[in-house]
């Protein structure tokens, strides 16, 4: 057990789904032809104006209501200067000394415990471009199409104290956001990505240790792995005499590294100032309320219901609850057939197999199935119709939509055979042409009844009623 406490606070960016960049009518899409979404402001070409983008402000808001933070009705853009390629004005427009919002906090689950992280801020900003290093080629190039995109940025407090706890609280904000429509939450494209805080200390310690910063995690799985090699790390730097650096480090996901990037800055290398080019932002009450009364369901409230009213395990239910997609999906089949437990073990068995195989074959993982497939889909095992085996094997069949599982296996040949004339046939085959495992199973290795119930199911090719197997395997065993 190691003798430090690890401290971890988390800086997540979120892109907003606006139509237009935060301030200029630029188009704000991923994936164009680079450097065509630019005009004479977001390129950062003198004397030009800004003027704000009034739903930016109001996603900013939302997500805020969503975290329990306090609402700041007049905050104020500040300019944060720094000199990068991919900044073309110079500084960045950001929030500094009044941010439009701050005090909030998130509950998160991790080993069945759950734990307050508290939130510090939400401040509304523009992105940067991007900078593109070519690998054949001795120099690099700068697309500005990002140049510009609103986004959030969200400040947690140091309260996280694992690389689990870390992961849980960005999932729990990831849902947040992409059910409130304010993002796609697309980690791949930068959508939300994260700039992770690590530092630790011995035992009992109140002073914080001196953190480095992981700079631009766009993955779960990147997030836990280079905070677990950054806590080993700074563990053999001190152990062995050393002092860690404050710094900015970037994650090798390929080696699984962190690797120095620059010496990491403080706020006041910045040199924030007001913004002369923009106004303070005004939220009247009016808006303010009425953003209040749109507020929906959030995931953890949608995960308590599926759990209370609906008896799916906790694991489950957040699985399902957390994805919009998979809500939508699970609400309108149990309309349709009121056995949502059910509907939502075909969700997260076939239906989630077939979406990850999508994803892994660089295909939108969303499926085309329809909800009263997945509804008559449960109803007719429910029925005895056809086993959840023979479900999962129709289920690539159904994802692409227009066909029904009834008229399917109908076609097809794939009722269940429930005659228990034919099954107890096949049983007793199976038991005359196996008396070793009979005497084995006899002696006390019950665990051989899942060998005899797959030699039966191969006998009637896998069409036999799993129920009546069971129950004539049972009989004549004993």
């Amino acid at each position: 057990m190691s003798d430090f406490e690890v401290v971890i606070g988390l800086e997540v960016h979120v892109h907003l789904a606006t139509e237009s960049k935060l301030f200029c009518s630029c188009p704000n899409s991923f994936g164009d032809a680079p450097n065509s979404n630019v005009c004479e402001v977001c390129a950062g070409m003198p004397g030009v104006l800004p003027v704000l983008n009034k739903k930016a402000v109001e996603f900013a808001a939302r997500t805020a209501l969503a975290i329990n933070a306090a609402i700041n009705q007049q905050s104020v853009f500040a300019r944060k200067n720094y000199f990068y390629p991919d900044m073309p004005k110079d500084y960045q427009i950001s929030q500094y000394d009044l941010p439009l919002c701050e005090h909030g906090y998130l509950d998160i689950t991790v080993d069945n415990q759950t734990k307050c992280i508290g939130i510090t801020r939400i401040h509304l900003e523009d992105d940067a471009g991007k900078n593109i290093h070519s690998p054949t080629e001795n120099h690099s190039f700068v697309d500005l199409n990002r140049a510009g995109t609103p986004l959030i940025e969200i400040v947690s407090e140091p309260d996280m104290r694992s690389a689990e706890e870390a992961v849980a609280y960005l999932k729990a904000l990831h849902a947040i956001v992409v059910n409130l429509g304010v993002t796609n939450g697309n980690m791949e494209e930068g959508s939300f990505r994260c700039d992770a805080n690590v530092s630790i200390r011995p035992k009992g310690q109140k002073e914080f240790g001196t953190r480095t910063e992981l700079k631009n995690l766009n993955s779960f799985r990147h997030v836990q792995k280079a905070i677990e090699y950054e806590i080993a790390r700074q563990e053999d730097v001190i152990l062995d005499g050393g002092k860690v650096r404050q710094e900015t480090r970037l994650y090798d996901s390929v080696k699984n590294i962190t690797l120095a990037m620059r010496s990491k800055e403080d706020a006041e290398d910045y040199r924030y100032f007001p913004d002369p080019d923009l106004l303070p932002v005004c939220i009247s009450d009016e808006e303010l309320a009425l953003w209040k009364s749109q507020m929906p369901e959030l995931p953890a409230e949608r995960k308590k219901r599926f759990q209370t009213e609906w008896q799916i395990a906790e694991s489950e239910a957040e699985l399902i609850a957390f994805d919009p997609y998979l809500t939508g999906l699970l609400e309108k089949s149990a309309e349709l057939y009121n056995e949502p437990k059910k509907i939502a073990n075909l969700i997260l068995g076939p239906l989630l197999r077939e979406m990850n195989q999508r994803i892994a074959e660089g295909q939108d993982g969303k499926l085309a199935i329809e909800p009263k497939a997945l509804a008559e889909l449960a109803k007719i095992i429910d029925s005895g119709l056809i086993s959840f085996k023979i479900a999962a094997d129709i289920f690539p069949d159904l994802v692409n939509g227009g066909v029904m599982p009834e008229a399917l296996v109908k076609e097809r040949g794939l009722v269940q055979v429930s005659d228990t004339g034919a099954i107890e046939a096949a049983v007793l085959k199976v038991i005359a042409a196996n008396p070793a495992e009979v005497e084995a199973y006899k002696g006390g290795k019950t665990k051989l009844i899942g060998f005899f119930v797959g030699q039966i199911m191969r006998e009637m090719k896998g069409k036999a009623n799993p129920a009546v197997v069971n129950e004539l395997l049972a009989k004549h065993l004993s």
